[in-house]
């Protein structure tokens, strides 16, 4: 009997005073969606936030000179040591002269390779054919003919194909690109810079800048430190960001459980104050209690979590155009934190019970 008076109770709470439950429930439901989705995003944040970073271009640079030159397959050692998913354009200079007498600095290298990395460049589109030139935005108007660049460097001379212009807004500007093998045949110049993009955090680019600088010691590897750095302050501050949103939305969930609890208890004071007057325990009605907590507290759970997954996976769909799927490895945590917050908005609740008086209650008092 007492096992059907303790149920009865609980679904009248739950049932018989929907508004009250329902608001509980839907700020426990919040609380579960948002730390859901934030934990979803969370997971493969770091892959996510480095691939995007990708997109700016090249974070360590290595330079030659006329006493260090690159030593043979220099190319295929420093991708070796720089890691397998690094990304590695070759680039050779040269000051040549235009057809208009105007000295411009002409650079060669591996087109396909200069798409991966500098995905950013904006430009109509990447050249495919063997003497293309790429014109930078400031350097085509040094040029007399933009579909035939003529260009001139040690008394040979070299006509290209042009195939568009280049906007950086940076030096990339003020320069012509054409492919290395149309270059080192026409100037005779190999490959003197290396711009590599190591994937990952400040810790992996350290750890290539070790290897590379002990394998070639003659080498100048430096990396690009804007770029380094700013990648892992906007990481750092990011995951910040995360756990701060988490922890404020559970205090603002906290207080607004808090408030319907309290409610529920002082007007259900007569119903609780009749079954200790009937012999029910303390600890039966705050265990009564804490139930109805944690029921909601579940059923928020459920809700959030299928919310919360949906909004992780739109936020990286819009943001990252790739889907992050539901995660079942943040369950546990979300129910952690939902039935903290309930466990923490009962305690008031709770003390209003323990000091209940029965007799002066159901006189009227």
């Amino acid at each position: 009997m007492k096992q059907l008076s303790f149920t009865s109770m609980l679904r009248r709470s739950l049932v018989h005073r929907r508004a009250r439950s329902l608001s509980a429930l839907v700020a426990l439901t919040v609380s579960a969606a948002v730390a859901t989705a934030l934990l979803t995003l969370y997971a493969d944040l770091n892959a996510k936030l480095h691939k995007e970073f990708r997109n700016f271009g090249a974070n360590v640079v290595v330079t030659a000179s006329a006493s260090s030159p690159l030593p043979p397959n220099a190319l295929a050692q420093i991708q070796k040591a720089a890691g397998t998913d690094a990304l590695v354009a070759p680039f050779a200079y040269a000051v040549a002269t235009t057809d208009r007498g105007t000295s411009v600095v002409v650079a060669g290298t591996d087109f396909p390779a200069v798409q991966r990395l500098d995905a950013w460049w904006d430009l109509a589109h990447w050249p495919a054919a063997p003497d293309a030139a790429l014109l930078g935005d400031h350097a085509a108007n040094f040029i007399a003919d933009e579909h035939a660049v003529k260009l001139t460097y040690a008394g040979k001379a070299i006509t290209l194909a042009g195939a568009g212009r280049l906007k950086t807004g940076g030096d990339e500007d003020s320069r012509i690109y054409i492919p290395l093998a149309a270059f080192t045949q026409w100037t005779g110049i190999g490959p003197t810079v290396i711009e590599l993009q190591v994937p990952g955090g400040a810790a992996a680019v350290e750890a290539a800048l070790t290897r590379l600088r002990a394998q070639f010691p003659t080498l100048q590897i430096q990396p690009v430190r804007q770029l380094v750095e700013g990648e892992s302050r906007i990481v750092d501050r990011t995951h910040s960001l995360m756990y701060g949103s988490v922890l404020l939305i559970a205090l603002t969930v906290a207080v607004s459980v808090l408030a319907t609890l309290s409610a529920s208890v002082l007007e259900r004071r007569r119903d609780f104050a009749l079954m200790k007057a009937l012999g029910g325990s303390q600890t039966q009605l705050m265990g009564m209690f804490l139930l109805e907590a944690l029921v909601l507290a579940l059923a928020g759970v459920v809700l959030g979590y299928i919310v919360g997954s949906a909004a992780a996976w739109a936020i990286s769909q819009a943001n990252f155009h790739t889907a992050t799927l539901p995660r079942l490895s943040v369950l546990p945590l979300v129910l952690l934190l939902n039935i903290t917050i309930a466990a923490f908005a009962a305690l008031f609740p709770v003390r209003v019970l323990r000091g209940l008086q029965p007799a002066a209650l159901l006189k009227g008092e």
